[in-house]
């Protein structure tokens, strides 16, 4: 008998240091095969077409196209492909918004190299891998009764403030002195943690709340 085919793996990660040591991390193991890297999301999916690849180590936190928008664009061209979410983030809409998307695994950065080519294995196998801080993020939010807009974090707070006030995604990165990539993450969060589709939706939902009440205080 022959031996088993490797897996084969793509990195996708918007940060090349964090490409080069998953690079070296896949070279450690026999059984395990980098195919192909992508920068953004977006090539992720060129990429995933083209090279088919067992499994995705997916960034989640990327310019442009995050990571949950970009797992469920891929699995759209491939199906078959398993996706483990790669991060240093362990926030609630994160985890829930990635594995909504079709991933089969949530596991932070500094996972151990062990662990980590064990959850590859078992995605290949379709076997799903969670860290345990983001199991314990998922048992916390079925326990409380949802309120929307309890877990906003304070900067996306500030960022819905100023959508309530009618500031565009340039204004609002011109504002806080920040990227318009990442307030487009900013706004597209904000959006799936009040449960809308839309910046109008947030915004009306945020005063029919009282989300911010020291911004009806002008």
């Amino acid at each position: 008998m022959g031996e088993k085919e490797p897996i084969r793996v793509m990195i996708v990660d918007d940060h090349k240091v964090v490409r080069s040591g998953l690079s070296a991390f896949l070279m450690a193991y026999d059984d395990l095969q980098l195919v192909a890297e992508a920068d953004s999301g977006e090539k992720a999916v060129t990429l995933c077409h083209e090279y088919q690849p067992d499994v995705i180590l997916m960034d989640l936190v990327m310019p442009k196209m995050n990571g949950a928008e970009a797992t469920q664009a891929v699995l759209g061209v491939c199906p078959n492909t398993k996706v483990i979410a790669l991060t240093s983030f362990k926030d609630e809409a994160l985890v829930q918004g990635v594995l909504k998307a079709g991933a089969i695994g949530y596991l932070l950065k500094d996972v151990d190299a062990e662990d980590l080519a064990a959850a590859i294995r078992q995605a290949k196998a379709g076997k799903p891998t969670l860290a345990p801080e983001a199991a314990q993020v998922l048992i916390q939010a079925s326990r409380k009764p949802y309120k929307p807009g309890i877990d906003l974090t304070e900067r996306e707070k500030e960022v819905l403030g100023l959508l309530v006030n009618g500031l565009t995604n340039p204004e609002i990165a011109e504002q806080l002195y920040v990227s318009k990539s990442t307030v487009k993450f900013h706004v597209s969060s904000i959006l799936n943690k009040l449960q809308v589709s839309s910046r109008t939706e947030a915004v009306a939902k945020a005063l029919q709340e009282n989300l911010l009440p020291d911004a009806n205080q002008d």
